[in-house]
């Protein structure tokens, strides 16, 4: 059976590090007292130093503004025009991503198929056209887009590209993840929402999937569903922007579930078999689930810790800059473990191994 890989990884964010100044805007719409105290302490344990985005803060703290007057307190803007923020700054950031994917032009032209993957917008002609146009690629190009599935998308997407190298040995995939999370922000005094836009930022990734053997090969795929937790992680459009429920019980399900799955995410091998870890950072607390869960080594995790405090959660791109340091870092031979966690709770897993 033909064996895909994933040969080379770009990444890319917009030009705003906006953590500071998020993290005390959104402290300036919690109460004073005990919930602010409580947020700063989260802060402070969060494990993340920067974030990006295209809104430019101007301003700090509850005299926030910024360059597009997205949000002023009172007036959060609507789902409308948080999609056309979305359809004015996605472009930029993929091409961003693409032009740094440096594909040759016969590269290009070998170019069969895109699927690009996003949660946080949507418009058509959507991103697959904006990817065909900037890149020259042939009108006749295979297009899929993956929506809505939040931060384990770009495994799916990896799979689907697997398939289509399998049954298509000269297909050559570009697959693009990209999300602008901080077009979401709600204005809430709810501190559990509040602290889910500690973690989220913006960011993409552009990937080149072929059967030519340079890279990360893709071994295998395997979804671990957890019982009962649906209601944990939830992402619907509502008529101020798109609701994002992130349960602080989350991690907690995740390590028990690690614990009871470990073996399946391994497929019966031992964890300590595998030299290169991929996990989804979606939080320090989700990496520590994971690292007690499997009972991995202290530093199994440290690019996905470095992406974390580096750029924060990226929804589906995110586990893309991680599987881009483990690819650079990898020799040949070792192998891999990655996996996302998103709505289900699921989590999306893939071991490869370096060519």
């Amino acid at each position: 059976m033909n064996t895909a890989f994933i040969n080379r990884i770009a990444t890319a964010v917009p030009p705003h590090d906006v953590h500071r100044p998020f993290v005390e805007f959104a402290e300036s719409m919690l109460p004073e007292g005990v919930q602010r105290g409580l947020f700063r302490r989260m802060v402070r344990v969060a494990a993340i130093e920067h974030r990006y985005s295209f809104i430019e803060p101007l301003g700090n703290g509850a005299g926030w503004s910024d360059a597009e007057n997205v949000y002023a307190r009172g007036s959060f803007p609507s789902t409308a025009r948080r999609m056309q923020l979305f359809e004015k700054f996605a472009p930029r950031l993929a091409e961003a991503a693409l032009d740094r994917l440096a594909l040759s032009a016969s590269e290009r032209a070998a170019i069969s198929h895109v699927i690009v993957t996003s949660c946080t917008g949507l418009y058509a002609p959507g991103l697959d056209f904006d990817i065909v146009r900037h890149l020259g690629l042939s009108p006749s190009v295979e297009r899929t887009m993956i929506g809505f599935m939040g931060c384990y998308a770009a495994i799916n997407a990896l799979k689907s590209a697997n398939y289509i190298v399998r049954s298509e040995p000269s297909a050559n995939v570009l697959v693009l993840n990209l999300e602008l999370c901080s077009i979401h922000m709600q204005e809430t005094e709810d501190l559990e929402q509040i602290l889910s836009f500690l973690l989220f930022a913006d960011g993409c990734s552009a990937s080149l999937v072929s059967a030519e053997p340079r890279g990360l090969a893709i071994d295998s795929f395997l979804a671990v569903s957890l019982p009962e937790t649906a209601h944990l992680i939830t992402w619907r459009i509502r008529d101020a922007g798109f609701d994002m429920h992130l349960s602080g019980q989350v991690p907690g399900e995740i390590k028990r579930a690690m614990k009871e799955a470990g073996a399946q995410v391994t497929r019966g091998r031992n964890r300590l078999e595998f030299d290169l870890w991929a996990v989804h950072p979606g939080g320090r607390t989700v990496l520590d689930a994971v690292e007690q869960g499997l009972d991995l080594p202290p530093d199994a995790l440290r690019h996905s810790r470095g992406i974390l405090a580096s750029f924060g959660n990226m929804s589906s791109a995110t586990v893309m800059f991680v599987l881009e340091q483990v690819l650079a870092a990898a020799q040949s031979g070792q192998h891999g473990c990655a996996m996302s966690f998103g709505p289900g709770v699921t989590a999306e897993t893939m071991l490869f191994h370096a060519a």
